[in-house]
């Protein structure tokens, strides 16, 4: 009974520490705050050392840490630079800019981490939307508008759909098949609205020199780039054999850190520790709460009102509200334990709802915040209500259109 109680209170305590995102007089983020709960669990009683290490998914945790190797080894030769620089051509177009900077985020993070490809891009295009005496911040918010639509088409397009794929067991093929099409169509419609929004407001006349003299990017590397591309080429088409996705990116991670010139450490140092401390964190203090059968007892009264996770447009909404609330891998976490492991619909829905969540608030995506403290060192401020004022009707019209696609 004693366990029981530490499980329920320490549970709280963390969702709500999360939620909160600080501890008020404590210099601690939401990665220590997950830890404090997991360490909670142990130092209770409500899981020992051993249940613990086996609540963390390895599997999940290797897909995890293999792709941002890969994406180190591209970040650090240079290619999301030159990315963005190849479609700085559209300057003189702001529309065709703006959809060419959207399209390109949105394909690199269905095949990348969306939070690196926004921690790349935005140094370089900030700096060049000044230089062109363009508005930044509509910009700025496409860039992560678009990441986290684009990275729910895939299975590895983000740390919560990883998470999905790994537990649910789901095809890469056949997620990318249901998946892509709304994703496709929310891009589309958040181009429309940023451009409504913004009509008449895209060019700007600040310009700072101090500004104007930075480079913030690493030199382009041919080579390098080519190994990286090579290997998530590689990677992909190994998705799509019986080997399991966290052998062959392990194996593919493997390879990429048998370099001649690109030094290990600096791999590593691109490698989100925080981010897989924080899955490693959360699966322990799920599993500490899941012993007893209160998330079950909440998920009936749930049904009882009619609110059945069955349901494909409830689980949507629940999803949102809980992506908002807490960030959407602690929402995923706790709703994967109540879905059908018969119906990868409601796997899919789930990835989906979580993942397009993230555009509500600023705070709703780390990609979000990522954009907005980069794009700060530049002197472009992007404040929750600009954000507010696109993510709230992009976010609305992109869950419009994953109910139409459910639908039909």
């Amino acid at each position: 009974m004693r366990t029981d109680i530490a499980a329920i209170g320490l549970f709280c305590i963390t969702y709500v520490g999360i939620a909160l995102g600080k501890v008020p007089g404590l210099a601690i983020d939401r990665v220590g705050i997950a830890l404090l709960g997991a360490i909670g669990m142990v130092v209770a009683g409500v899981v020992t050392t051993r249940e613990a290490v086996g609540a963390v998914d390895i599997p999940t945790i290797l897909l995890l840490y293999s792709l941002m190797v890969a994406s180190a080894q591209l970040r650090l030769g240079g290619f999301y630079s030159w990315a963005a620089m190849a479609i700085v051509g559209f300057l003189d177009r702001p529309r065709l800019f703006l959809l060419a900077g959207m399209v390109t985020s949105a394909l690199l993070s269905a095949l990348l981490a969306n939070d690196i490809v926004c921690f790349a891009f935005t140094p370089v295009l900030s700096l060049a939307l000044i230089r062109g005496g363009l508005n930044p911040v509509p910009f700025l918010i496409g860039l992560a508008v678009a990441s986290n639509i684009g990275s729910a088409a895939t299975i590895i397009g983000n740390p919560q759909n990883m998470l999905i794929g790994q537990v649910g067991r789901l095809d890469f093929g056949a997620f990318l098949l249901w998946c892509a099409p709304p994703a496709v169509l929310s891009l589309l419609s958040g181009y429309l609205i940023i451009l409504g929004i913004y009509r008449g407001r895209l060019y700007t006349s600040n310009l700072d020199a101090e500004t104007l003299s930075r480079t913030p990017w690493p030199a382009f590397n041919p080579w390098h780039t080519a190994k990286g591309l090579s290997a998530v080429a590689v990677l992909v088409l190994m998705f799509f054999s019986a080997v399991p996705r966290e052998v062959s990116a392990i194996a593919v991670a493997g390879v990429l850190l048998c370099s001649r010139r690109m030094k290990t450490r600096d791999i590593l140092g691109l490698v989100d520790w925080h981010l897989i401390t924080f899955f490693c964190a959360l699966f322990i203090v799920i599993h500490g709460i899941s012993r007893g059968h209160y998330l079950g007892m909440m998920v009936q009264t749930l049904a009882a009102n009619g609110l059945a996770l069955g349901n494909f447009s409830v689980l949507a909404a629940v999803s949102t509200v809980l992506s908002n609330l807490f960030s959407n891998v602690p929402a995923v976490m706790l709703l994967l334990p109540f879905l059908d492991p018969m119906n990868p619909i409601q796997w899919y829905v789930l990835a989906v709802s979580s993942t397009f969540a993230g555009n509500l608030f600023l705070l709703g995506s780390i990609a979000n915040l990522i954009v907005v403290e980069q794009a700060r060192g530049f002197g472009i401020d992007i404040t929750f209500r600009r954000h507010a004022a696109v993510g709230i009707p992009v976010t609305l019209l992109s869950l419009a259109v994953l109910l139409l696609w459910i639908a039909l």
